[in-house]
């Protein structure tokens, strides 16, 4: 087809029609995109994204397409979903606008600089610099930009060193915790990486650079003092993993966001008390923790349990190491058909013969029989996940296994609906028949299954 002759904002609204889509089946993998038949009144550019009335579809219109992205109805879209679908729709929206309007680029030439995708998750937490139209220069995208200045850092090194970097970008114009401090500061931008010590300022896990609303820099804090200070010593009702605990409580009030670049590399953003976003794997993910641990504790049925073990995974998840946990819904009937009799800690204790052979690995699991997993220490407890194979409890909490490798019944590789996977995967679908199974991947990804694959983080 020659577009040589349609007019630009056809042309341009095509393209930009196409990057929704992309976008859209990128970062809702879970949901699936339909094309509806119905013209949208909307032609002039305008987009919108709005739910339904069923609470697992979104209605999308633009340039008189009308879209509907569509998840399973037993697992609607979340508040923080259909926000993040919005928060494209606002960065493609804008950069439509502009691209037509050469002013309008000089104006606002944030809009196009970095990656589009950091844009998405700028427009999240504040879509104010994606709704000014031309004539205004329109804020800062603060959180985009702190974002670009840890990808600079994720590509550098200290004396050999991988870098780790971060800022508590405050929603108020002074520090709450020091309101008469510095007030004077550079801006909080790329600018200062050029400063060759820069980057060892802050180290992003115990002291993080502080920004004011105008991105102008206030100070260098200790984020576990500063978090206790600014929260008056509240806690987080969604876990996160404890070597960034103090940045989730730094943000749960006052509108504070605190982006980070961890010594894995992984960029980390938190705002409203939780992990939000995490970039890792060359792509981002939304995490919706409060959600997913929503149905991960009404899976196991016991609150100290459940938060036990989601806190554990996160850790282990942080620390990129392995892990596999179980909780059987019915041991009595289950746990011979997934673990065999050598790996199971609820059997008979070893007779005078046993305990004189050569050591082995059951000698050593023995002093966990009749334990629980909420009694054991939080490092115990992790140290015991990291071992080849599962960790297996009731859902009282009390250790049935550990280290475990499980029984795969023969149809188990049928219920996978998807090419082969790793084997620690099989085993988690293979023990998701029985009950509420966490997987955590060295790769960072935490995976909940719950008689198949339910979410990932």
């Amino acid at each position: 087809m020659d577009t040589s002759r349609l007019p630009p904002a056809l042309v341009v609204g095509a393209h930009y029609d196409t990057f929704l889509q992309r976008a859209l089946r990128r970062f809702f993998e879970r949901a699936t995109l339909e094309a509806e038949s119905v013209p949208s009144p909307s032609s002039d550019g305008r987009l919108a994204i709005e739910p339904t009335s069923d609470p697992g579809a979104l209605a999308v219109r633009w340039f008189g397409n009308r879209y509907v992205l569509r998840v399973p109805g037993q697992q609607p879209f979340t508040e923080y979903e259909v926000r993040f679908a919005r928060a494209i729709g606002h960065v493609l929206s804008a950069r439509f606008h502009a691209i037509l309007k050469p002013q309008a680029i000089i104006e606002r030439s944030g809009l196009f600089r970095g990656a589009i995708e950091d844009r998405y998750v700028g427009a999240f937490f504040d879509p104010v610099p994606y709704g000014t139209r031309e004539g205004t220069p329109g804020p800062v995208d603060r959180v985009a930009e702190a974002i670009e200045i840890l990808r600079v850092a994720a590509l550098s090194t200290y004396e050999n060193h991988p870098i780790s970097t971060g800022v508590l970008l405050l929603g108020t114009d002074a520090d709450p915790v020091s309101p008469d401090g510095f007030c004077g500061g550079p801006h909080y931008s790329g600018a200062l990486t050029a400063i060759k010590s820069f980057f060892r300022l802050a180290d992003g896990v115990r002291t993080v650079f502080l920004a004011g609303r105008d991105s102008r820099l206030l100070d260098i804090v200790d984020v576990e003092r500063w978090a206790t200070q600014a929260s008056g010593g509240r806690t987080v009702a969604v876990p996160c993993a404890e070597a960034y605990a103090a940045h989730a409580r730094a943000t749960l009030t006052g509108g504070h966001v605190a982006v980070v670049l961890s010594p894995q590399r992984e960029i980390k953003v938190f705002a409203g008390g939780e992990q939000v976003f995490a970039f890792r794997n060359a792509d981002w993910h939304l995490l919706d923790l409060a959600a997913k641990y929503q149905m991960w504790e009404a899976a196991v049925g016991a609150h100290s349990l459940a938060r036990r073990l989601f806190q554990t995974a996160l850790d282990l998840s942080d620390a990129r190491q392995g892990a596999l946990f179980v909780v059987l819904r019915h041991p009595l009937e289950t746990l011979s058909q997934l673990v065999t009799v050598d790996d199971r800690l609820d059997m008979e204790p070893m007779t005078q013969a046993e305990e004189s052979e050569a050591p082995s690995r059951r000698h050593l699991l023995h002093v966990l029989a009749g334990r629980t997993v909420t009694d054991l220490d939080a490092s115990v407890l992790a140290a015991l996940a990291t071992l080849d194979g599962a960790m297996v409890c009731d859902p009282h909490g009390q250790l049935l296994a550990a280290g475990a490798i499980l029984r795969q019944p023969l149809d188990a590789a049928l219920s996978i609906g998807r090419p082969a996977e790793g084997a620690r995967t099989t085993a988690a679908l293979a023990a998701s028949r029985f009950g509420p199974v966490l997987k955590v991947s060295e790769d960072g990804l935490i995976t909940g299954f719950d008689n198949g694959r339910v979410w990932d983080i």
